[in-house]
C-alpha cells in the first residue's frame, strides 16, 4: 500500500515538474528542483499522517489495556475480599447455633406429639369421665396486688414537703458482677426518718396525677446523673420508671419528649421501666408516644415479664432492649415463660440485641443456675440493695419538673 502512495508521489512530482517547465517556462534545473520539492513536501506529509495513526492506535492498546488491568484488579480485590470473608467466618459457632435450633425444634416437636396425645386421651375416655371433669370446681380467680401501705393523701403531703428521694440500685452482668446500669429507685422518707419502697406508696388505683409527678421527678434525676457523670468521664445507663399515666397525658408526654430532644446526647443512656401489663395495654397514642421516645435514642425494660411467648423481633423494633423476668420463678417453673428450654431462651433473644434480665435474686445458688441457663443480666438485693447516688450527681432538694414549651411529635 505504501510503495502505491510513494509511486502516485513520483508521478505527481514529475507532473509537477514538467507544469513547471513548459508551462511556466522553467529552466530544466528549476523544474527539477520544483518536482524534488514537492515530492519532499508530499512525503513528509505523508510520514506525520502515519505516525499519527501509528500513535492513536497505540494510545487506544494502551487504554484498552489500562481497562483491562483496572478489571482484573477489581476482580482480584474481590476475591481477596471472599477470602477474607471465608478465613473469618466461625464455623463452629454457627454450627452451634444451627445445633441449638435443632434441639430447640426438637423439643417444640415433643410437646407437640405429648399434647395430641393427651388431647387423643381425653377424647378415649368414657363420657362418666368426662362428666366428672366437667363438675370439677373452676379454678380461683387470681389475686390482685396488696393496697399500699401509705394512703394517697399521705403520699401528696410527702411529696409535697420534698420527702421523696431517689436511690439507685446496680444492674450487673454476670459472673463478674460488674455494673452494666442502674435502676433509679423512688423512695419514701417518713417522717421517723425511716425510707419506704415503692411498692409501700404506688398507687395501685387511682393517684395518676401523683405518678405523673414521681415518673416527670425521676426524669429530671436521671438527666442531671447521667450528664453529670458523663461530664466526669464515667458514663452511666440509668433504668427510669415510666407508666401509662404519664404516656397517657399530653401534657406529661409532651415534657418527656421535649427532655430527651434537649438531651439527645445521653438519650441513649436513659432506658424506661415500663411494666409488663402497662406495656401491652398501650393505646395508639400511647404507643405513638414510646415509638417518639425510641426515635429520639432512649430505650425500653419490660418489667415483670409473665411469658416471653412473644415476638422479639417486633418488640426490638420498637426500642426494647431487656425483659425482665422473676429470677425464682423462672428457675422453679421455666415452662411457664417459653416453649424453648431453658438454656436455650436468653441466647434466642440475644439474636435480636435484647437481653433477658433476672431481678429478685436472694441467693447464690439462683445466680449458679442463671449462668448455667446463659442469663448474665442480673439485679436483686442479694447483689445489692439501693442506695443514694454520690452528691454531686444529685440534683438540689427542690426537685420540680420544669415547665417545658410543646413539641410536635
Amino acid at each position: 500500500m505504501q510503495a502505491l502512495v510513494y509511486t502516485f508521489i513520483a508521478l505527481a512530482a514529475a507532473a509537477v515538474g514538467a507544469a513547471a517547465y513548459f508551462g511556466l517556462t522553467f529552466t530544466p534545473s528549476e523544474a527539477i528542483l520544483a518536482a524534488v520539492v514537492f515530492g519532499c513536501v508530499c512525503v513528509v506529509l505523508l510520514e506525520r499522517t502515519l505516525r499519527q495513526r501509528a500513535e492513536n492506535r497505540l494510545e487506544r492498546a494502551i487504554e484498552d489495556l489500562s481497562r483491562l488491568l483496572a478489571t482484573d484488579a477489581q476482580a482480584g480485590a474481590v476475591l481477596g475480599q471472599r477470602i477474607n470473608a471465608m478465613a473469618d467466618l466461625n464455623a463452629g459457632a454457627r454450627l452451634e447455633g444451627v445445633e441449638a435450633d435443632i434441639s430447640v425444634l426438637g423439643t417444640v416437636i415433643r410437646q407437640v406429639a405429648e399434647a395430641v396425645a393427651e388431647m387423643e386421651d381425653r377424647v378415649a375416655k368414657p363420657a362418666a369421665g368426662r362428666d366428672r371433669m366437667i363438675a370439677a370446681p373452676a379454678p380461683p380467680p387470681a389475686t390482685r396486688d396488696p393496697e399500699p401501705t401509705i394512703p394517697l393523701e399521705m403520699l401528696r403531703q410527702a411529696i409535697a414537703e420534698n420527702r421523696l428521694i431517689y436511690h439507685i440500685q446496680p444492674v450487673v452482668t454476670l459472673p463478674q458482677r460488674r455494673p452494666q446500669g442502674y435502676d433509679l429507685v423512688p423512695r419514701l422518707m417518713l417522717e421517723d426518718g425511716d425510707l419506704a419502697d415503692r411498692t409501700d406508696f404506688q398507687p395501685r388505683r387511682g393517684g395518676e396525677d401523683v405518678m405523673r409527678h414521681i415518673e416527670g421527678m425521676g426524669l429530671v434525676e436521671a438527666i442531671t446523673i447521667c450528664r453529670r457523670s458523663r461530664t466526669g468521664g464515667q458514663p452511666v445507663t440509668l433504668y427510669i420508671p415510666l407508666s401509662r399515666a404519664t404516656l397517657g397525658d399530653s401534657v406529661a408526654s409532651e415534657q418527656l419528649i421535649v427532655a430527651l430532644e434537649a438531651n439527645r446526647a445521653i438519650a441513649p443512656s436513659l432506658i424506661f421501666v415500663v411494666s409488663d401489663v402497662d406495656w401491652r395495654s398501650l393505646t395508639t397514642g400511647e404507643r405513638a408516644i414510646a415509638d417518639a421516645v425510641a426515635r429520639k435514642g432512649a430505650g425500653f425494660s419490660i418489667a415483670s415479664v409473665k411469658s416471653l411467648r412473644v415476638d422479639i423481633a417486633e418488640l426490638a423494633a420498637q426500642g426494647v432492649r431487656s425483659l425482665r423476668i422473676d429470677a425464682a420463678r423462672f428457675i422453679e417453673e421455666p415452662e411457664v415463660f417459653t416453649d424453648f428450654h431453658a438454656s436455650d431462651i436468653a441466647n434466642y433473644i440475644a439474636r435480636f440485641e435484647v437481653r433477658l434480665m433476672a431481678t429478685g435474686i436472694a441467693g447464690e445458688s439462683q445466680i449458679v443456675e442463671l449462668l448455667e441457663d446463659g442469663i448474665t443480666l442480673a439485679q436483686g438485693p442479694h447483689i445489692a440493695a439501693p442506695g443514694p447516688a454520690r452528691p454531686d450527681l444529685m440534683t438540689e432538694p427542690a426537685r420540680q419538673p420544669p415547665q417545658l414549651r410543646r413539641v410536635e411529635l
